[in-house]
């Protein structure tokens, strides 16, 4: 069995599998090379032969446990039928919001449209060693609204009444959205994914009070449709502090990303019956090399009577020097 799969559905403690949010990308001069010949990023992550290059590119330079697929949650809104651009320093743009058109959306379409990303895992999995895992990945609900009604003013803030006035509107989406996400983590399983994460990036911006419709919920369907189909699940609400217990209680996924605000004492003494992955801040690794080893040992020391994956608590950061990564990577693989 995989170390990740393993660790994830057995919660076998003899090990730390190891592997990276944004591994595969921009911190890579091997990716830069790429990305300088394709500026346009729907376009080549719907280039199955490159997407699948990108993914194994940290495989080749690193002993890492999994590949994750060089993909995006975007991919999800851009199969429903929404343009999207990715501005340099600004981040995505979404065309505007069409109800109607998004009810309209049809399950063929939706996979036709992103069959390209189905054919990069085939083609990654051909090439992937047989201990490896090849990790999915998808949006949570929530997230994805943020970016396709154009809610997010800025990093701290979202415009939440353009929702919350639209009650009937905000029920029928979700239920839409998470009927499509369930198409795409199938379609990915059924091209050779073992593993799917759901990230809820801005799960932080969510009221207390509104966790539970716009996060727990929705999390929650998704990870019942994974255990029916067998695809083991880790989920990352990032940013909900100590709400990740509450997560936890009502969502029951079989994994569980922590971010950096989250104290890994706490996580570990808290969240039950769970694997953990992650937590360091990747802002770490921009540090000298006696206090990235103490940052790292804190985690392992922590989990090392627990399952945990090691990861970080969020993705890699585009200044991260591969030499360090690897060395960081070395130094999991060889304590005890």
């Amino acid at each position: 069995m995989k170390k990740i799969t393993n660790c994830l559905i057995n919660k076998d403690t003899s090990c730390f599998p190891v592997w990276f949010m944004r591994q595969a990308g921009r911190y890579l001069p091997e990716f830069r090379k790429i990305r300088s010949q394709n500026p346009d990023f729907i376009k080549l992550c719907l280039n199955s032969d490159l997407s699948s290059e990108i993914t194994l590119q940290p495989i080749n330079r690193f002993n890492l446990d999994a590949a994750i697929i060089f993909s995006d949650i975007l991919m999800v809104p851009y199969g429903l039928g929404q343009e999207v651009k990715f501005i340099k320093g600004k981040g995505p743009k979404l065309s505007e919001f069409n109800l109607k058109n998004f009810l309209n959306n049809n399950r063929n379409d939706f996979t036709k449209k992103l069959n390209p990303v189905y054919e990069a895992i085939k083609k990654t999995r051909k090439k992937l060693s047989k201990e490896k895992s090849l990790i999915s990945f998808t949006g949570a609900p929530w997230t994805l609204i943020i970016y396709m009604m154009g809610l997010r003013q800025d990093k701290k803030n979202i415009n939440l009444n353009n929702i919350k006035n639209k009650n009937f509107e905000k029920d029928l989406i979700l239920d839409k959205l998470n009927e499509y996400l369930c198409i795409h983590i199938e379609n990915q399983l059924e091209a050779g994914a073992d593993t799917v994460q759901i990230f809820d990036s801005w799960a932080g911006l969510i009221p207390k009070e509104e966790l539970s419709s716009y996060c727990y919920k929705p999390n929650s369907k998704i990870v019942e449709f994974c255990k029916k189909i067998g695809l083991p699940v880790i989920c990352f609400p990032k940013g909900i502090g100590r709400n990740y217990k509450e997560f936890l209680d009502s969502v029951k996924p079989d994994g569980l990303n922590i971010d950096y605000d989250v104290d890994p004492l706490w996580a570990r003494d808290n969240l039950d019956n769970v694997c953990l992955q992650g937590g360091m801040d990747p802002k770490i690794l921009f540090e000298d090399e006696e206090k990235i080893f103490l940052e790292v040992d804190k985690y392992l020391n922590t989990f090392k009577n627990s399952p945990y994956i090691f990861n970080l608590g969020h993705g890699l950061l585009p200044e991260t020097n591969p030499d360090v990564l690897d060395k960081v990577i070395k130094r999991v693989n060889s304590f005890k």
